[in-house]
This record gives structure tokens, C-alpha cells and sequence, in this order.
């Protein structure tokens, strides 16, 4: 197809024609079809029923009872299970509930009301600020944004955030506190972080002490095609003499049930002692029954990996769908492009500058709802309105195909309706 962006100004009117008598035909279906979180369908969730098998112990294997109180950071034997699928160290592993985000949030307040190493709590601060790598996860932005917190945008490379910004900013500035970080497969493109990058988060030099990396692997064994490895932030943050500078978590929320996974926060030994301190003040412990059942179902990380190849071919169809009908729409127009994600949960599409929010909301006028434009950005606020979030899990095939040329005719009529007010 040639390049719409070339077209005449009649040409653009005659395709604004076109486009608006197949939007008012789509519309006419009244649909009611849901792109706009990540969410699992019905057959992936199906394929975790056997999680819902009766305990066969209540016992850990140390013989205490899960029913009871106590073992505040995890059963042992969960601990060592994820140090074996991830590389981490088991003693510097805490078990939460079923929701990373919780753990997250968690610290934060925990950093705000008592602070970290001995420095003053960050509630005490004039200004507290947080790099927000984006496009990013939204509900990253909103905690920080709901803490008070000022978000700083950095710009997102094909290998991670943009290092160059983030050095001079944390070298600079004290009031910079910490960095968001979803380092593999990241929300919404799909990047996976170099290691260069992860060797320079853990050796920059940052003017504030209590400098922190939130390092979400959300999707750490999510792949799609082959497995893209990466790099140990702990040993990154170890060989720049920062010990003490990560925290990583991950759950099963997309490896088992979204509503009873089980999370985990990793961080040094000094960390770990701080949570532990605060945690036995808040809770007497996270649901060991649950962490049974996990174990139960799936007994070794080479069991979950299995597993992990199930989901994903229930998954990947639906990605392969969606990047097949974007292709076939708009290579060559020039009024999109989209990234091709080995992993994770989304695709992320930029239409023309300033677009976005009216193909979301032509897609929403029409019955698809699609995730808010800017989403992926600090308050919500793209500076170029251009960037889009696609999440094909949760439809069905049939569902998302009539979904994904839903919205390549919005894209389009957005598209083009732009461009003719330059004409």
C-alpha cells in the first residue's frame, strides 16, 4: 500500500469517505468486546484447574502445620523453588500474597513512613521524585502519582530506558528516589533490557543514598518465542559496590489464578531485615495454604516451564492475529507502527502524533474498549498522543478478530481525519 502520509487533499477526503461509511457499519453491530487490560482468557485459566486439587499435606516439609500462624517470609521450600526458577538467593527471598503490585506498594509507604539505611523517611522530604520509563505499566505510575510523588519521563530504548538521561538525572538531583523497571518483556512494547543496561542501573552514581530500583519481572517467564535471557541485577548492583540498591518481584498472578498467585519480593540481606522488621508489625504472615497448592501444581521450575509452553500456546495465536492484520493494514501507509514482542502480554502500536486518544475513542463509540490513551505515561499524559496499548489475551479468537479491524479502521479515520487539517 503507498504511503497515505503522500496523499492529496482530495485523496485523503475520498479515503475519509471510505473509512467513515465502514466505521458506521462496525458501529451498527453494537459490540461489547474488551481489549483493555491483560488479562487471562477462560482457556488459560482452565488449564491451572488442577491448582484446585485437594491438599494432599497441610504439612510444609519441615513438619509445621500451614494452617496455623508463623513462618513470616515464606515456607522454605517456596523460597528455594523460586531461587531455583529465577537465580535468586532463597535467604533473601519474602513471600507475599497473591498480588506483586501489593508488595510494591507495600514498600513504598513503608520507605515513606520509615525510610531505608538509617536516612531520613522519604515522607519527610520536601520533594520526593521517581523515573517513570515509558511507555510503561500504568499501575506502576499510579502508585507513585497517589504516594505524591513527581514523575520524571524517561524516554524508552530498544535495550531500556534511555541510560544517558537516567545517570545525569540520579547524579544530579537527591530528591530522586528510585526508577520503575519492567526489564523483561516490558509493559506495553515488549522490550527486553540489555545487558549494559542492567550493569549500568547497578553501578550509576546517584546523588541520593537511598536510591532504589523497583525491578518488576512481571513477566520474567512469559516467552513467546525462545527465551531472552537476562541479566542478575543483584550482581549488577553487587559490582558497583550498591548492595542494597534492588528490589525484584514477581508473582504467578499469569502462571497460575490472577486472584490467588503467589508474589514475592527479593532483595539484600540489610533489605530483607528492614521488611521483616515492619512485616511482623503488619502481618503474622502471607497464605501458606496457598503456597502448597502452588507447589502441589506445579512441583519443580521445570514444571512450570511445562506449563509456561501451554499458556503460551494458548497465547501466542491470538499475538500472531493481531500482528498478521497490522501488517496486512498498514505496512507501507505510514500511519502506524507496532512493536513485535518474544514475550509478555501486549503489543504497543503509535499511530500520527496526536491520534491516539480519538482512535481509542472512535474503537470505544463503536464497542471496543481499548486501554486509555497515555495510559502508559506519567498522569496520563503522552506528549505526543500517539501511543496505544493492544491486550489480546482476554478476548476469544473470533472476539479479537472483529476487535483488531475495528480498530485498524479507527486508526485509519484518525489517521487520515489528521492529516487533512494539515492539507
Amino acid at each position: 500500500m503507498s504511503a497515505i502520509c503522500d496523499f492529496s487533499a482530495e485523496e485523503l477526503r475520498q479515503l475519509e469517505r471510505e473509512l467513515d461509511a465502514s466505521y458506521q457499519s462496525w458501529r451498527a453491530r453494537n459490540l461489547k468486546l474488551d481489549m483493555s487490560r491483560g488479562k487471562p482468557a477462560a482457556s488459560q485459566l482452565d488449564l491451572c484447574n488442577g491448582a484446585l486439587a485437594e491438599l494432599k499435606t497441610t504439612r510444609t516439609a519441615s513438619g509445621a502445620d500451614a494452617r496455623n500462624y508463623g513462618i513470616l517470609d515464606g515456607l522454605p521450600e517456596m523460597r528455594e523453588y523460586f531461587g531455583k526458577l529465577l537465580g535468586l538467593d532463597p535467604a533473601n527471598i519474602t513471600i507475599g500474597g497473591n498480588s506483586s503490585l501489593n508488595l510494591m506498594y507495600d514498600l513504598l509507604v513503608q520507605l515513606v513512613l520509615f525510610g531505608t539505611a538509617g536516612q531520613k523517611p522519604w515522607g519527610k522530604l520536601d520533594k520526593v521524585k521517581f523515573l517513570a520509563p515509558a511507555p510503561g505499566y500504568d499501575r506502576h505510575f499510579a502508585i507513585t502519582e497517589k504516594l505524591g510523588f513527581e514523575m520524571i519521563l524517561i524516554d524508552m530504548t530498544p535495550t531500556g530506558p534511555d541510560m544517558d538521561q537516567v545517570e545525569k538525572l540520579v547524579a544530579a538531583d537527591p530528591a530522586i528516589k528510585g526508577i520503575w523497571c519492567v526489564p523483561l518483556y516490558s509493559n506495553p512494547q515488549g522490550i527486553c533490557y540489555s545487558d549494559e543496561t542492567v550493569a549500568r542501573l547497578g553501578k550509576m552514581k546517584c546523588a541520593a543514598p537511598d536510591f532504589r530500583i523497583f525491578w518488576d519481572n512481571a513477566y520474567g517467564v512469559h516467552h513467546l518465542d525462545g527465551e531472552t535471557a537476562l541479566a542478575d541485577i543483584f550482581a549488577s548492583c553487587n559490582a558497583g559496590g550498591n548492595p542494597d540498591r534492588a528490589y525484584y518481584f514477581f508473582s504467578t498472578s499469569k502462571i497460575t489464578f490472577p486472584g490467588a498467585g503467589v508474589s514475592l519480593v527479593a532483595t539484600s540481606a540489610a533489605n530483607k531485615k528492614e521488611l521483616l522488621a515492619r512485616l511482623t508489625i503488619e502481618t503474622i504472615g502471607y497464605d501458606k495454604l496457598n503456597q502448597l497448592r502452588t507447589l502441589q501444581f506445579l512441583p519443580t521450575p521445570e514444571a512450570l516451564k511445562a506449563h509456561m509452553k501451554k499458556l503460551a500456546a494458548e497465547i501466542k495465536p491470538k499475538f500472531d492475529l493481531v500482528l498478521g492484520v497490522l501488517e496486512k493494514e498498514f505496512s507501507g501507509t505510514g500511519l502506524l507502527s507496532w512493536t513485535v514482542p518474544q514475550g509478555g502480554y501486549f503489543i504497543a502500536v503509535d499511530t500520527l502524533d496526536g491520534c491516539a486518544k480519538a482512535t481509542v475513542e472512535l474503537a470505544a463509540d463503536a464497542g471496543v474498549k481499548l486501554t486509555g490513551a497515555g495510559a502508559a505515561f506519567p498522569y496520563h499524559r503522552d506528549p505526543r498522543d500517539r501511543n496505544i496499548r493492544l491486550a489480546p489475551t482476554y478476548p476469544t479468537l473470533d472476539e479479537l478478530q472483529q476487535a483488531i479491524r475495528l480498530f485498524c479502521v479507527c486508526a485509519k479515520l484518525a489517521g487520515v481525519r489528521k492529516l487533512l487539517t494539515s492539507k
